[in-house]
């Protein structure tokens, strides 16, 4: 039986459970009613009907969901583990090959004679297939760091010859028109970095959880507007980097379950407090919420027992919470010292922790401007984003985002840093 008839079978498994239980509910209130109608029948009758606890249903309903959910998951480990995968591949990179010219099928070879894979057979111009056999000694140095690189306008989508690539172990695709990552991304099991920054990525696909050897994530400035909660499996994930997405406001708690990650990027996003997820990451050495919607912090902040660097300027904080001075491993604290007026006192002036004010230098115009887009955002709060924008529009700048992170940078390496910080912006007129 296929994972889809089984799925089938047990949605009307269950909606058979539910009709049964709903029916056996109304039959006790309807009799109970009945018992109290015959019992008091005067005037100024009282009718005691029975309260049921609907929280012993919830519970029942939520352990069922749970093994459901634990078998579905058997079976698609079972469905990957299988040989079907591997000869579909087969057969799939058989006929791709009958449509390749020739100089395209060389350079296709020239690739896969560098594969790991042990599953895949190469197809040779006279028609024939032979085994891949590539031994220790005549690997090339580099083999085991391999990189796929792409950039430029003129891409659209993926190239076709990359799916059989799937020995690859980094990838980098940069400043592309490419809206969404391939169907076959859980091929790529061995990939350890992915870097997909300033493209037009609109949705991360739920295979993206497949890819347990992941360490490295970095999606910024592209046009996401959810996460899924598979990214919650790559349990190996050192590094996710979410920063300029715009419409992006929340994270799944999911990803409360990536333990092993010490810097969470989620800078110029839509984020009015911090996910519920990012304080259960219990590894969390780097946090930046900057450039968000906060206007305050947990204070439980002290959770994250390892947090070195802390950025949250350009948000609306008047207030650092108390919990900071509790966080022994805090270094560096980067805010906006414009509108914040309480901070605890062994936050700024312990000599462990570079305590960094960045003031705006905002000409009377620019105020004014600045309160009217305010004001402007609060009204076009609940229909921004409706209609997809020009690229233009929605493509933020990460240029000011590199500056901060370079000042921060040498500011490391000093033993004092001033007390506040006031970035000046200069136009020249060629």
């Amino acid at each position: 039986m296929s994972l889809q008839v089984k799925i089938a079978c047990c949605v009307i498994h269950t909606q058979r459970e539910v009709t049964a239980e709903c029916v056996s509910v109304n039959k006790l209130l309807r009799v109970s009613g009945q018992q109290d109608t015959a019992a008091d029948m005067g005037p100024e009758r009282k009718l005691d009907l029975p309260v049921y606890d609907l929280s012993l249903i919830r519970g029942i309903w939520e352990v069922r969901v749970k093994k459901y959910r634990h078998r579905q998951k058997k079976e698609e480990e079972r469905i990957e583990k299988s040989a079907l995968a591997r000869i579909d591949q087969q057969w799939q990179y058989r006929i791709y090959c009958k449509t390749l010219k020739a100089k395209e099928l060389n350079v296709l070879h020239h690739y896969l004679e560098r594969a790991t894979l042990t599953g895949v057979q190469v197809h040779t111009e006279a028609g024939q297939y032979q085994d891949e056999d590539i031994q220790q000694d005549q690997k090339d140095p580099n083999d085991d760091k391999l990189i796929f690189q792409l950039d430029g306008e003129r891409w659209m989508d993926f190239p076709k010859d990359l799916q059989w690539m799937t020995y690859l172990k980094e990838w980098h695709v940069m400043g592309t028109r490419i809206c969404r990552l391939p169907d076959y991304l859980s091929l790529f099991t061995q990939l350890t970095v992915m870097e997909i920054p300033k493209n037009a990525i609109a949705e991360l696909p739920p295979e993206i959880g497949k890819l347990t050897s992941l360490r490295e994530l970095n999606i910024s400035y592209n046009r996401l507007s959810k996460v899924p909660p598979e990214l919650g499996n790559c349990e190996n994930l050192e590094s996710l980097q979410l920063a300029g997405n715009y419409n992006l406001s929340e994270l799944p708690f999911e990803l409360s379950s990536l333990k092993k990650l010490v810097h969470l990027d989620i800078a110029e996003n839509m984020f009015v407090s911090i996910p519920i997820c990012a304080l259960r990451m219990s590894s969390l050495k780097l946090l930046d919420l900057s450039n968000n919607s906060l206007s305050d912090l947990p204070q439980d902040m002290d959770r994250l027992e390892h947090l070195e660097t802390l950025f949250v300027h350009k948000n609306n904080l008047t207030y650092l919470p108390q919990c900071l001075a509790n966080v022994s491993t805090l270094k560096m604290i980067v805010v906006s010292g414009d509108d914040l007026t309480c901070i605890p006192t062994k936050v700024c002036n312990s000599p462990d922790i570079k305590f960094i004010r960045l003031y705006d230098n905002l000409t009377s115009a620019e105020k004014k401007k600045k309160e009217e887009e305010k004001k402007k955002k609060e009204r076009n709060k609940k229909r921004r984003w409706r209609e997809q924008r020009q690229e233009e529009e929605v493509k933020k700048d990460s240029r000011e985002k590199e500056f901060i992170e370079a000042y921060i940078g040498t500011l490391k390496d000093r033993d004092t840093v001033p007390y506040s910080t006031t970035k000046v912006s200069i136009s020249c007129l060629l």
